[in-house]
């Protein structure tokens, strides 16, 4: 009965890791070979998504699929989560956090307050408000898949979040970095620290870092870009706690009503693994041990390919008719999101060249 009970799941799980697979395959070709990248800029997740939405909606999902894409969905997605900590070194982080961190929480704030605003003034969802939300402001799609299960989100408004996250996160990281070396005259500084704020996807940073170096011969604004985002990233640890709180206050009766009830545990477990990370590197990085780095590697790639599953499985889940319904009105809540982001950003670090530099 036990391996019964388990068996079921398990063409789903490899239905998942096939889309996996064949995302990846389309990436290398798309970005290395047709783009001329040494490294696509391109997300495999984005592909994922796009590549199971296609099937699910022309081809359709057999019955006996489902429970494990559920499975994929639900826990194949939080472990994606917690081993997505091991690329985080908090200490590495002090000679820009106190630049970066004002900035990102500036930036979270003015995002937020709109788009609470704009709930009002368009009436749309308030679970498609809150993933937007995260979206625009932490790490994009993993800010979105994470918080998902937390607020109770639907298949259909992932996938529409995830979407409108990923147009703008595009256009952001193909215009940004042209943008950021006019506007801030070469510094790479200001422009590592506005590409790392305003453009949704860790990828997409990456990507937009990339093509700034490339363009403008800056690796520095790379790389602070890179540290920035990450920086950002950790913020995942606090939002999601706090949406959770926010969308399920006053949905039960007061006298039940427990932050325990709600609260992600899976969160404790990527912060165990930011621990594990350090804790790790000072053991082991001052002997140059190749296994602890190989480890990292590894457990990188785990995380990658446990979120791209988990996107997939919920493409495969996406009924394009119900997206259809929901109308423009999140699309617009999305570029106001972008936008906002982008013009704070901007601003706040205006700012800080006048006071400090």
């Amino acid at each position: 009965m036990f391996f019964k009970k388990y068996l079921v799941l398990v063409p789903g799980i490899i239905l998942a890791v096939i889309l996996y697979s064949l995302s990846q395959g389309f990436n290398n070709i798309i970005g290395i070979e047709l783009l001329g990248y040494s490294k696509s800029p391109i997300s495999t997740a984005m592909i994922a998504i796009i590549l199971g939405i296609f099937l699910g909606n022309f081809f359709g999902v057999r019955r006996g699929f489902q429970k494990g894409l559920d499975f994929t969905k639900d826990y194949v997605l939080k472990l994606g989560i917690i081993c997505l900590g091991i690329q985080l070194k908090p200490f590495e982080f002090l000679e820009f956090g106190k630049i970066a961190i004002p900035l990102i929480i500036i930036c979270i704030i003015s995002v937020l307050v709109v788009i609470k605003l704009l709930i009002k003034k368009f009436k749309i969802p308030t679970r498609m408000a809150y993933l937007i939300s995260i979206g625009s402001t932490v790490c994009g799609t993993t800010a979105i898949i994470a918080t998902a299960p937390v607020i109770k989100a639907n298949k259909n408004e992932i996938s529409y979040a995830i979407a409108n996250i990923t147009l703008f996160g595009i256009l952001s990281m193909l215009l940004y970095p042209y943008f950021a070396n006019i506007y801030f005259d070469g510094n790479s500084l200001f422009a590592g620290l506005f590409l790392g704020t305003s453009i949704h996807e860790t990828s997409q940073v990456a990507a937009a870092g990339l093509i700034y170096d490339q363009q403008f011969n800056s690796p520095e604004t790379l790389n602070i870009a890179t540290i920035t985002k990450l920086i950002r990233n950790t913020f995942l640890i606090i939002m999601i706690p706090l949406f959770a709180f926010l969308y399920n206050r006053g949905r039960t009766k007061e006298k039940s009503y427990s932050i325990l009830n709600i609260f992600p545990y899976f969160v404790l477990g990527f912060v165990g693994m930011i621990i594990f990370r350090n804790i790790g590197d000072q053991f082991f990085i001052s002997n140059t041990n190749t296994n602890w780095v190989e480890t990292i590697e590894l457990i990188k790639i785990i995380s990658k390919i446990f979120l791209t599953m988990a996107m997939a499985a919920i493409g495969l889940s996406t009924n394009l008719k119900d997206i259809k319904d929901m109308g423009y009105k999140p699309f617009f809540v999305g570029f106001i999101a972008m936008a906002t982001v982008g013009i704070v950003s901007i601003f706040t670090i205006g700012i800080y060249s006048k006071l400090f530099i």
